[in-house]
């Protein structure tokens, strides 16, 4: 008798535990779709936070190496000074500039901070004197930021601080440009385009520190809205007395003229497209001519990790949701499909002493549980989408709150992936993480359960079923178990 024809009567007279063996695999089915789905929602997810944030390297002086190195200025015995960093020290522009072309960056920035003495021309902003007798503590200086892109500040970048008259820093600013707060631009009666004079400050090789006026242009007047201190804090300090130069501009105002790759840099950064990228930017960098020992990146990809860490988290937990429930599926599946076979003997027996071949009967049991896998396929397609989207906004929410409690922890221990120390913190632009998943159940996810249940079904019918092929009519029929 052909077998599909008796796998179909066992079927359908034995009702019960059909529906039993569906119902199983209907559980199993779910669970494993389930899975999937989730680790495809935080797959596409990953993909989506690395356009959008990407990782931030960043370039800066290692002192140590470079001492280590030989590279530096050696002190001049007679001096009594110690020794300089030297030109090798130097981070260029130029050389930052043919980093920033690389095909994995998506953007770059860099900047180089500075002081500005104030001149007779350009006085600071003090609405409330010193008291008497009080020491400035040498900070009677402009704070001078030099900048790539003003509009990257944050101060700037989150409408703090805006531009109220002529244009802000851009790339292609000419060194000579400053911006200036509006506090400091009324006290002196100056307004966009007027020639300046501030005074750079330079380090005379005796040790001592001079001045030298330095000729500028206001570029552009803001406003930062920040109030004036009611009591006396030091110029330096007041926000009134931050102004803003290119990178190059700051390096004059270290009484240095620009080389002809560019000025001096205090640290680059570059925003990769993919925190995987990290070692091409390297590669384009030696191309570039940088000393990566000198001058390392360091890859700072906190916020990428913030907002991918708890939905990571979540598909790892259902990636060993789906191990653990195929294999413990496998184990019931094969302990029941087992259990069928020895209540089943008497039938065996009979089709083996009539004739029929063991691999046949191997085939039939088979074609009953395959039959009853596919049919849970089909019902668990029809229900793990909204059941996953469930599971998974539970899980994920769980892990969420958990990564907001351990942010709130740790939000004033230093980031030792930073190499600033978390100077630049500030300039980061706050994220949150990611709270939902897109469930999608597309064809690639059928396939893979279609695949597993498959599995599940022909490895817990051929383990019990293999003792089928050992025995004979006589020994199924005497021997009983």
């Amino acid at each position: 008798m052909n077998l599909f024809k008796r796998a179909w009567w066992r079927l359908w007279g034995q009702l019960g535990k059909t529906v039993m063996l569906v119902g199983l695999f209907f559980v199993i089915c779910t669970l494993v779709l389930s899975g999937f789905l989730i680790q495809s929602a935080a797959a596409r997810a990953a993909e989506s936070a690395k356009s959008s944030v990407g990782a931030v390297a960043t370039m800066q002086l290692d002192l140590n190496a470079l001492i280590n190195s030989g590279k530096s200025q050696k002190p001049d015995p007679g001096s009594g000074q110690g020794g300089m960093i030297g030109a090798e020290g130097d981070l260029s522009r130029g050389l930052v500039d043919k980093i920033c072309k690389s095909s994995v960056v998506a953007r770059c920035n860099y900047s180089k901070d500075g002081v500005a003495a104030p001149t007779g021309q350009v006085k600071l902003h003090q609405p409330v004197p010193a008291p008497a007798g009080q020491d400035s503590g040498g900070v009677d200086f402009f704070k001078a930021d030099g900048v790539r892109d003003l509009d990257s500040v944050s101060a700037f970048r989150n409408g703090d601080s805006k531009i109220i008259a002529g244009s802000g820093i851009k790339p292609d600013t000419k060194n000579d440009v400053v911006v200036i707060e509006e506090r400091v631009a009324r006290d002196n009666n100056l307004k966009v385009g007027d020639k300046v004079k501030l005074n750079a400050n330079i380090q005379n090789p005796d040790g001592r520190l001079g001045t030298k006026e330095t000729d500028f242009t206001i570029g552009g007047i803001y406003t930062n809205g920040i109030p004036d201190p009611r009591s006396y804090v030091p110029p330096m300090a007041a926000p009134s007395n931050q102004i803003y130069v290119t990178p190059d501009g700051a390096t004059r105002l270290d009484g240095k003229e620009p080389a002809a790759d560019g000025g001096v840099l205090k640290q680059a950064t570059f925003t990769l497209r993919d925190p995987g990228d990290l070692d091409e930017l390297k590669e384009d960098a030696k191309a570039a001519g940088a000393d990566l020992k000198i001058f390392p990146l360091t890859v700072n990809d906190k916020q990428y990790k913030t907002l991918v860490g708890p939905i990571g988290k979540t598909a790892d937990f259902a990636s060993l949701t789906v191990w653990l429930v195929a294999v413990a599926g496998t184990v019931i599946l094969a302990l029941i499909i087992a259990s069928n076979l020895r209540e089943r003997r008497k039938e065996l027996g009979i089709l083996l002493s009539l004739g029929e071949k063991k691999p046949k009967l191997l085939g039939q049991h088979l074609v009953e549980v395959v039959a009853c896998a596919v049919l849970a396929i089909g019902f668990a397609a029809a229900g793990s989408q909204l059941l996953s989207q469930a599971i998974g906004d539970r899980l994920l929410s769980g892990e969420v709150s958990s990564a907001n409690d351990q942010a709130a922890n740790e939000a004033n221990k230093p980031d030792p992936s930073d190499p600033t120390g978390g100077a630049n913190r500030s300039d980061e632009p706050q994220v949150e993480p990611i709270d939902t998943m897109d469930i999608r159940l597309g064809p690639a996810d059928l396939g893979k359960v279609g695949a597993t249940g498959l599995g599940i079904a022909v490895l817990a019918t051929l383990v019990p079923g293999a003792r089928v092929l050992r025995l004979n009519p006589r020994d199924i029929l005497t021997k009983g178990d």
